[in-house]
């Protein structure tokens, strides 16, 4: 289950944080809007760097979950 919630986590870090990528650099450098987040909100460009912010923490935070040892059950 821990490696499950894992992945999970981590997949959803890497669809955020590309999605913050992408709405970063097309604001900054091309002046457009690119992905489907500026359908949802209408951010700064800076707050894209954000959201790229919280995509990575959610990467790292499912490996964190999946590499964990598994906890032993108590005896007795």
């Amino acid at each position: 289950m821990r490696t499950t919630i894992g992945y999970t986590v981590e997949s959803i870090g890497y669809v955020v944080g590309a999605q913050g990528l992408v709405s970063f650099a097309s604001q900054t450098f091309f002046g457009t809007e690119w992905g489907w987040l500026h359908k949802v909100v209408d951010l700064p460009s800076v707050a894209y760097l954000g959201i790229l912010v919280v995509g990575l923490a959610l990467v790292a935070a499912g490996v964190r979950t999946r590499k964990q040892p598994r906890r032993s059950s108590p005896q007795g």
